[in-house]
């Protein structure tokens, strides 16, 4: 696979566009942070066509028509997008291996997530940002690559030493968030074939968890939302907030609504089976949960 993939002015004001952001700016801190806010919030994490047995590529230029397709995808969609677009702006992005700590899990650096940064000259020194549009609810905003406690909205991140990579990063959730935590690489990969392995088992393996569960999350200034199936989490100052949506126009609605999934290129029949599927398998969970 192609490690650079530069955008047209056109396809660089689509993706803008997407995002609801009108001009092109120079590459600064401030816009850095526009961006970032506007991709987590409008742009969704999900495994839909995962679930639904149509996967993507994740070379860059797939990622980045996705999105200006209206579309989205997971964290190598979307990160893979997201540094194109940088790159395109003007913007110094690095790639690197990362991994993911899910709840009862150990911390990992395994390529099964694309970690990014990015580096601001100032007047004094470079400074590099925690860049990431592919964990679904974190972070609003980029953070510093600098050991520390952020908060964001009612949200607390903190910035660590890996004990994975003792050079390495790490990424603490807030304690109300979705997962554990991330380790990042400090080394930095060319292209997205690191990562093309991971990827096709992610996407077409049987002991895949996306290819058994649909997931789609986004993160808004004060709150992040998840749908897993059938139950809809809003998680917000108070704590998590969760509903059972077994309606196929009112689950549909959310997907439209809160994540910004229109299904574009999915006809009729595709959507009613997608949600056929959604729907067995929420009453599977619900039988194996007795």
């Amino acid at each position: 696979m192609s490690g650079e993939f530069i955008l047209t002015s056109e396809m660089v004001r689509s993706y803008l566009k997407r995002l609801g952001i009108r001009d092109v700016q120079p590459p600064t801190l401030e816009f850095l942070i526009e961006l970032h806010r506007a991709h987590v919030s409008v742009i969704s994490w999900q495994t839909i066509d995962v679930f639904s047995g149509r996967p993507r590529p994740i070379d860059m230029e797939t990622s980045v028509r996705m999105i200006v397709e209206n579309r989205s995808g997971y964290c190598f969609h979307l990160n893979g997008a997201f540094a194109s677009l940088l790159r395109s702006l003007g913007y110094t992005v690095s790639l690197h291996r990362a991994g993911v700590q899910s709840y009862g899990g150990i911390p990992v650096i395994d390529s099964f997530h694309l970690g990014l940064t990015v580096k601001i000259p100032n007047e004094f020194q470079e400074e590099q940002w925690i860049v990431d549009v592919g964990l679904g609810d974190m972070p609003y905003e980029p953070l510093p690559l600098m050991n520390g406690t952020y908060k964001q909205g009612p949200f607390v991140y903190t910035v660590a030493d890996s004990q994975v990579n003792p050079g390495g990063w790490r990424l603490e959730h807030d304690p109300n968030g979705s997962f554990v935590g991330m380790d990042v690489d400090p080394g930095t990969v060319g292209g997205m074939a690191e990562f093309e392995t991971n990827h096709l088992h992610l996407s077409q393996s049987p002991d895949s968890p996306w290819v058994k569960l649909l997931v789609l999350k986004n993160r808004c200034a004060a709150e992040t939302h998840e749908l897993k199936g059938c139950i809809f989490t809003v998680r917000d100052k108070n704590g998590a907030h969760r509903s059972e949506v077994d309606d196929q126009a009112a689950w549909m609605d959310i997907l439209a609504d809160v994540f910004g999934e229109h299904l574009s290129d999915y006809s009729l029949s595709q959507r009613n089976a997608l949600w056929d599927k959604v729907i067995r398998t929420h009453e599977e969970w619900k039988q194996s949960s007795l």
